[in-house]
């Protein structure tokens, strides 16, 4: 009966979004699809856009749209084929929705889903009336149970007091009256920080005022410095009581105590030297695993655990027995001693200096790997333009990086330790960048790989936070959750894995291709 309605354009002006084809669609029926539909993944623009559909969830009967020119733009959900599962369309100064399918389990199982829910809320939420006008609000009083502190967050709110409810329907917000969530009765309004008719424009600064960042300048260590300044006044004050007594004719002691002076500083600086000399000594006389110091203090420290679990799996299972990861600052430290750096990306981390920069494309050129991890594979979309992946190619413009792929299946990678198929961290999903193979690059019969050089991929690239499914904590259990059960523990089997192949390529290049030659050298042996 629904089905042979006439919709809102139609003469009869029945609440229907679209007209409906009469007779509907359903399994084993006279329009039929032949099985069940799923549900396609919630276009841009649609109020649900980005709920999880669950895949038990599908459409066996419903009914259908006429179709026509208009009805693509009245869809926000339809199933895989392309059929209209929930249309919209605007009626006077509201709107009307409908689900082609039944209230129950009879034609599908969404009703009786959580998806059928969150979809309800999302409708719910787009359909909120207007904020409450003055008039509506005259005689009550409004009390603040949350308010908005500087940085954007709510806080409970403490000795606030109540206030009319016609002017928090006006606003805007005061000293009286800071913004957040108040409430009346069992009813909440929010207010927010600005007024809807305040537009917000860069400051524009007069000329010569300096204009400076939330950058922290990098701390300076003078203890030194002043002890020694302490000591010297000191000594300064000794000499001038003897002179005064008469106890010293001639100022013999002057220059042993002058050099005294001199030589403090100096012996502070030889003993900051010395022990960045021993860092260096350790680190080239062993295999540390390194990464970059982001001034993100958590970030940093799920990727020193991260290389610890990386470390630990590589000594009980190669013979390369790695030390303590290290944290290195890029515009300080000296990178040529290492030979793998995992660099975790964050939005708001400083680009390194000129000079940084230059010690970067050494360290590339020489033969080091870095490990770039945007950390973003949950959330980012197919074309990766997360926030992270924005401020990864800022920070990589002015690196020396050759042109990129995704990795092949012929990949040196994919067989130098363990044969890999898949390269998961804490997510899966992303692709994984590699230095692209050359142009000439063929395989070789009877070969399952290409004919690639002996250079090791200066850079690899992606962003499934293989550091937080590497990341042990002290008694070395796990210290973040991976996927859910045994296909979790498989997950982080494989993310140690492509750790271990990561390791051993950066430690011996491409030595596994060099089997193409293998028939050429046995021919060129028996001659």
């Amino acid at each position: 009966r629904l089905a042979a309605t006439i919709g809102i354009d139609g003469a009869s002006g029945a609440l229907l979004p679209v007209p409906l084809r009469p007779g509907g669609r359903n399994v084993g029926g006279t329009m039929s699809w032949g099985e069940a539909r799923a549900i396609a993944p919630f276009p841009e623009g649609s109020p649900f856009q980005g709920l999880k559909i669950p895949g038990e969830v599908t459409v066996k009967a419903q009914v259908l749209a006429e179709p026509g020119p208009e009805l693509a733009a009245h869809t926000i959900a339809a199933l895989e084929d392309g059929t209209p599962l929930v249309t919209r369309s605007e009626l006077g100064e509201g709107q009307v929705v409908l689900f082609h399918v039944t209230a129950n389990a009879e034609w599908s199982g969404l009703p009786l889903s959580g998806l059928f829910v969150d979809m309800l809320d999302r409708l719910a939420i787009s359909s909120t009336p207007n904020r409450a006008t003055s008039a509506e609000l005259l005689g009550t009083t409004w009390v603040a149970e949350r308010v908005m502190d500087a940085y954007g967050g709510l806080s409970p709110a403490e000795g606030v007091a109540g206030v009319p409810g016609e002017r928090l329907a006006v606003g805007p917000s005061a000293e009286d009256m800071p913004p957040g969530i108040y409430a009346s009765a069992d009813q909440h309004l929010a207010l927010n920080a600005i007024t809807a008719d305040r537009a917000l424009e860069a400051a524009v600064w007069p000329q010569g005022v300096a204009v400076e960042g939330l950058d922290q300048a990098a701390e300076r260590p003078l203890k030194g410095w002043v002890l020694a300044l302490a000591l010297a006044f000191g000594l300064a004050d000794v000499l001038a009581t003897l002179v005064v007594s008469g106890r010293l004719i001639r100022l013999r002691a002057a220059p042993a105590a002058l050099a005294l002076m001199l030589a403090l500083p100096l012996g502070s600086s030889r003993a900051e030297a010395a022990g960045d000399d021993a860092k260096l000594i350790a680190a080239a006389g062993g295999m540390e695993l390194a990464y970059v110091l982001t001034g993100d203090a958590r970030v940093d420290a799920v990727a020193k655990a991260g290389l610890a679990g990386l470390s630990q799996v590589l000594i009980l299972r190669t013979s390369v027995e790695p030390g303590d990861p290290v944290g290195v600052n890029l515009d300080t430290d000296e990178l040529s001693v290492y030979a793998f750096l995992y660099w975790p990306i964050t939005v708001d981390q400083p680009a390194p200096s000129a000079e940084a920069y230059a010690k970067l494309n050494r360290f590339l050129q020489l033969g080091g790997l870095i490990l770039f991890d945007t950390r973003d594979a949950d959330i980012a979309g197919a074309d990766g333009a997360s926030p992270e992946a924005r401020h990864l190619q800022e920070l990589a413009a002015p690196l020396e990086i050759p042109p990129l792929e995704p990795i092949p299946f012929d990949h040196v990678l994919t067989r130098s330790f363990y044969l890999l198929q898949d390269f998961p961290g804490r997510y899966v999903g992303q692709a994984v960048w590699v230095e692209a193979a050359p142009p000439g690059a063929e395989r070789a019969e009877g070969m399952p790989f290409r004919n690639l050089n002996d250079g090791v991929t200066p850079v690899v690239i992606g962003g499934n936070d293989w550091a937080a499914a590497w990341a042990i904590n002290d008694s070395g259990q796990p210290m973040f959750p991976v996927g859910r059960g045994m296909a979790g523990d498989r997950q982080r089997e494989i993310a140690y894995r492509f750790g271990v192949n990561l390791i051993m390529h950066v430690l011996s290049g491409n030595y596994k291709s060099d089997q193409v030659h293998v028939p050429a050298l046995l021919e060129r042996l028996g001659q």
